[in-house]
């Protein structure tokens, strides 16, 4: 049953796997954000909560939450979990360093991978390694994987890259800030980006199985849709490394290949 949230407090749930950054560091963060928000929207005041969540157990038991009327999660999350928690994008994330869209780079060792076929038996690491279909049939979807190609998430990218480069039967998907900075490495020379997914959106906010009145979600996305072009909303924002939102750009599903 759908649960209408006209004037009780609404939770906004912050979930993001694989990315550094504890609860107690972030908490402070979003709860300034939603402040910022709902004050934007015309909401009354403390209408709207935050939680965050660094873990996808963890944010999917707090979206299961009936009082969970809105998720801001990256975009593999939205890719595996959207039509379990019948989420419908609200806003897209216009982050500082990519803009709201990202490249993600497959990155091996030198000389090993010619070709998706010459990754039999690889194990592909990733901080959206624990979304296999995003990873699969959204970043790699030019790249048809071999069926016996492991997918393990991962939060220690540089760990990672290391056993990539020492030639163990590791790939890596890498984010669009972790493939620039691959130049940086002492052991750059060893690794070499073998395919690139076409630009996908980086992060969106989306409403968990319409929670909220559609009044309520029209006053709050054009409220976010202003907060980066205005001083108070742009200061909130840039402690999230965000530039603003845009209106939500979200690609056709790929063709499967067969």
């Amino acid at each position: 049953m759908v649960t209408l949230l006209a004037a009780a407090v609404a939770t906004l749930v912050f979930c993001a796997p694989g990315y550094p950054g504890g609860t107690g560091d972030a908490q402070p963060l979003v709860d300034q954000f939603a402040s910022a928000a709902a004050t934007a929207a015309g909401w009354p005041p403390g209408s709207l909560k935050a939680v965050y969540d660094p873990t996808e157990e963890g944010g999917l038991a707090k979206l299961g939450s009936p009082e969970a009327a809105l998720a801001f999660v990256p975009y593999p999350f939205f890719v595996e979990h959207a039509a379990q928690l019948h989420l419908t994008p609200l806003v897209q994330a216009n982050m500082v360093g990519t803009g709201p869209e990202e490249r993600w780079t497959l990155v091996a060792k030198v000389g090993r991978v010619t070709g998706p076929a010459s990754m039999s038996g690889y194990t592909i690491v990733s901080v959206a390694g624990y979304a296999p279909d995003f990873v699969r049939h959204w970043a790699l979807a030019a790249w048809p994987l071999p069926p016996d190609v492991k997918i393990e998430a991962t939060g220690q990218i540089l760990s990672a890259l290391r056993k990539v480069a020492s030639g163990e039967k590791v790939a890596a998907l890498l984010d669009q800030t972790q493939a620039a900075a691959l130049p940086t490495l002492p052991f750059a020379t060893d690794l070499k980006p073998v395919t690139q997914s076409p630009p996908l959106p980086v992060a969106l906010i989306a409403v968990v199985d319409s929670r909220l009145p559609e009044a309520r979600v029209r006053a709050l996305q054009a409220a976010l849709l202003k907060m980066g072009h205005e001083a108070g909303g742009a200061d909130t924002l840039a402690a999230l490394r965000l530039q603003g939102f845009v209106l939500p750009r979200l690609p056709d599903r790929p063709a499967t290949p067969p």
